[in-house]
């Protein structure tokens, strides 16, 4: 990224200390960053990481586009969310250039996010007809009635928790990928950022595996994994129209080795989590850079 551009990265982020209302050193802790890293990067003697970038928008309710890119409405390595154009307007006042965050705003958002990363992560580890509401509040340690306030039914939560893991693949995706610039290189890294690696990525998966079964019996739900779906499904598509652009790729419809390439992320991807016997994150690993050599890379 130039200069210019990682300039006007750290003024967002030097903006968003300023209406989060914390001092940066608390702005610090709040994203598990160095207080010495994190003055060095707003000052120019070092740049932000693609897990800084992360945690940053993550603690501030933006995306890591924004962060980038000032709107999240310009082109980017992964596709950005629909919106109506109500929403698009709001997202671009002046007044609010970093939505949930106003001087006075930090820690109420801040609670609001602790129970929404409590209420993923319990769901990821024990399933989401296991997890209590008594639960979450028990993590936060706040009151129960505290985390209805914010989310009156677990459901609500179950779509949020959705809602955070396709963020979150979202900002991992753009932070990575968007300094990549031979799209080979990019489509493998692309296709990493998306194996059921052990840790967070694991539990992104279990998450999913709850919203496909809830997908199938709720309409909501439904239509929440079809605009989610959605996304990954063009982020792949995009990324395949730039390498057969660019002469990278060989010639072939591109719908059509998104559906095949995205299916069989999927499908390999359940095995590996559900345990199935031989199916290892190597062998899924070996198997797409197979399809890619043979069937996507120019011959």
């Amino acid at each position: 990224m130039p200069d210019t551009a990682m300039d006007e990265v750290r003024s967002r982020v030097r903006d968003i200390i300023r209406r989060s209302g914390w001092s940066q050193r608390a702005f610090s802790a709040e994203i598990g960053m160095e207080p010495t890293k994190l003055s060095k990067a707003l000052t120019g003697t070092r740049r932000f990481t693609a897990q800084e970038l992360i945690a940053i928008a993550e603690t501030a309710g933006v995306t890591v586009h924004w962060l980038l890119n000032g709107t999240d409405d310009a082109t980017t390595v992964a596709a950005s969310p629909r919106t109506d154009p109500r929403e698009r307007a709001r997202r671009h006042t002046v007044a609010s250039p970093a939505p949930g965050l106003t001087p006075d705003a930090g820690p109420e958002h801040s609670r609001k996010r602790q129970i929404i990363d409590a209420a993923w992560t319990l769901i990821a580890e024990r399933g989401y007809h296991a997890v209590r509401v008594a639960d979450i509040a028990a993590v936060c340690g706040t009151s129960t009635a505290t985390v209805h306030y914010h989310f009156p039914t677990l459901r609500d939560l179950l779509v949020e928790a959705q809602r955070s893991s396709v963020k979150q693949a979202f900002d991992r995706q753009v932070a990575v990928l968007h300094s990549i610039e031979d799209l080979h290189a990019r489509l493998l890294r692309l296709i990493e950022l998306q194996l059921p690696h052990p840790g967070k990525l694991r539990m992104e998966w279990s998450i999913w595996l709850q919203v496909w079964t809830s997908a199938t019996l709720d309409p909501e739900m439904q239509e929440l994994h079809t605009e989610s779906y959605r996304r990954w499904h063009e982020t792949m598509q995009q990324t395949l129209v730039e390498g057969q652009r660019s002469g990278v790729f060989g010639d072939f419809d591109t719908e059509e080795m998104t559906k095949r390439l995205t299916s069989l992320i999927d499908g390999l991807g359940i095995k590996v989590v559900t345990g199935m016997p031989g199916r290892t994150l190597d062998d899924m690993r070996e198997t797409l850079h197979s399809v890619v050599a043979r069937d996507i890379l120019r011959s």
